[in-house]
């Protein structure tokens, strides 16, 4: 039997044919003018080398079953409800003509108390002990967690450790044998590869999509997610619908494999459009691996400024220009520019200005997002082969990393039981007493480095590396960002109630 396709056209001369899964085995085509019918033979022999089939034999066709993929994750795949509690807030009021004559300029004092906040996010249970990977903004800030499984069971989830740079945190929940996802190898991922965006959208459970991977190591820039995307950028993009609610959960292979945790869209509306983004899984489990056994991540740094040698569709003409002018004095396409090499750094008396770094480990290196992905997966003291092209000539060299602090020790991420000491916002009648709007006192001191240092109880502290402190976690954020710092002191400024001030420099560094 004679079969026809209608909506195959011919334009500009290139024959266009559309086969279906069953196949086709004539077609009747249409010229420009659409009056003069033309056999798909005639056609052919007039163009033969314009003809190029769009589809596949239906005989070699396999279908993707992603049905067991989607069966085998949705059970470990959680629903996450992170609640900030409502805070005392002190706000000053404006002043008025009667608190200028009555000696009070600067306005009334009060003390307001906001509404609790609640967010929602999902994430994916990786142990059958209950650790949970999830992004860094579904619980920053959290008072509570409350973890829902797939069965509908409760449960309250604690912080283990969170990594903003990444944008990933590490939770736990109580109980044994918890549905799992293996882990997969998202290196191994390929662009077109299909994949599911298995979470929580808007509330609605266990929900699944499908999509396929659009792009590897995409850098999206600070811009993305009103400026909270992730530092270290190197994301899986999927056309696999992510709304918002998606954020912690996984995006899963085709064989059920978590390949990547869910983290963001980009949207100008706030909703999916076509591009999400996940964390690669090959990062993850360097970061996991390390906030679970330290609390905070060995991050190897190389130490270098530098650009991407490429020509960026939203740069300058004179810009495109110059990058143009860099690749010929340089003698490479495509790489990363050393524009500055940090003194002790790890590649500090390796690297030099104008290097260009066009491998790492054997990866290809395009831009800094590359560069990033590779070094994620290292730890200070790990050694790597760098590929450069210096003076024209490629070179091969080895570089031992090092951490933020230019060592290859173990950061640890000591809490409040390092200064030996416990703390409480300071009360209303205090304040008023001593005049003060916030301020954290210490409410007992034992061995540690406070103890050490001679502060003693009662001691109010008011800034510690000229942050404000009003709560204890401003403390711990204090005390997190020092120890990962080149230098991990706490200066602390403060008064004691009889009204002394006093001025402390912690040193948090092991002796």
């Amino acid at each position: 039997m004679k079969k026809t396709m209608r909506n195959a056209a011919i334009v500009a001369g290139i024959v266009l044919v559309s086969a279906g899964v069953g196949g086709a085995t004539a077609y009747q085509l249409l010229s420009k003018e659409r009056n003069d019918a033309a056999t798909f033979s005639e056609l052919f022999q007039q163009n033969p080398d314009n003809l190029r089939l769009a589809g596949f034999s239906g005989n070699n066709v396999q279908p993707v079953d992603l049905t067991q993929a989607a069966e085998a994750s949705v059970h470990a795949v959680v629903h996450i409800r992170s609640t900030q509690l409502g805070r005392t807030q002190t706000v000053r009021t404006m002043p008025d003509i009667w608190d200028f004559f009555f000696g009070n300029p600067q306005g009334e004092e009060r003390q307001i108390k906001t509404q609790p906040r609640v967010g929602y996010g999902s994430g994916v249970i990786i142990s059958k002990d209950g650790y949970i990977v999830t992004n860094n903004h579904v619980v920053e800030d959290a008072d509570e967690i409350t973890v829902e499984l797939n069965d509908g069971r409760e449960m309250k989830g604690r912080i283990i450790g969170t990594d903003p740079t990444t944008d990933l945190a590490l939770l736990k929940i109580e109980g044994e044998d918890f549905p799992t996802i293996p882990v997969g190898d998202s290196d191994a991922l390929k662009v077109g590869e299909w994949v599911l965006a298995v979470g929580n959208p808007f509330s609605l459970s266990s929900t699944v999509t499908a999509g396929i991977v659009s792009a590897k190591a995409r850098d999206i820039g600070a811009q993305a997610a009103n400026g909270q995307a992730a530092t270290i950028q190197s994301f899986i993009q999927t056309d696999a619908a992510i709304n918002p609610g998606n954020s912690g959960g996984a995006l899963v292979n085709a064989r059920g494999e978590l390949v990547g945790i869910n983290t963001m869209l980009y949207s100008p509306t706030g909703s999916y459009s076509g591009y999400g983004f996940a964390i690669p899984t090959n990062l993850m489990k360097t970061v996991v691996a390390d906030l679970k056994q330290y609390g905070t991540v060995q991050r190897a740094m190389l130490g270098i400024k530098g650009i991407d040698l490429t020509t960026e569709l939203q740069m300058q003409e004179a810009q495109i220009n110059q990058i143009k002018q860099m690749k010929e004095e340089l003698g490479v396409e495509d790489g990363v520019y050393v524009g500055e090499v940090i003194e002790g750094g790890s590649a500090d008396g390796i690297l030099q200005e104008k290097d260009v770094i066009i491998k790492l480990d054997g990866q290809k290196i395009h831009k800094f997002s590359d560069l990033q992905q590779v070094l994620a997966k290292h730890r200070p003291g790990d050694k790597v082969k760098a590929t450069i092209v210096r003076d024209k000539k490629e070179t091969e060299v080895s570089i031992t990393l090092k951490n933020s602090q230019g060592t290859t020790k173990v950061i640890k991420d000591r809490g409040l039981e390092i200064l030996g000491a416990a703390f409480k916002p300071v009360s209303d009648e205090l304040k008023q007493q001593l005049r003060l709007s916030y301020g954290l006192e210490v409410t007992g001191v034992s061995n540690g480095k406070v103890k050490d240092q001679g502060i003693r109880k009662g001691f109010i502290i008011l800034k510690i590396n000229d942050q404000r402190m009003k709560t204890v976690a401003d403390l711990e954020d204090a005390l997190k960002a020092a120890n990962e710092s080149t230098e991990p002191v706490l200066f602390i400024t403060g008064i004691y109630p009889s009204g002394r001030s006093a001025y402390y420099a912690i040193d948090l560094r092991e002796e």
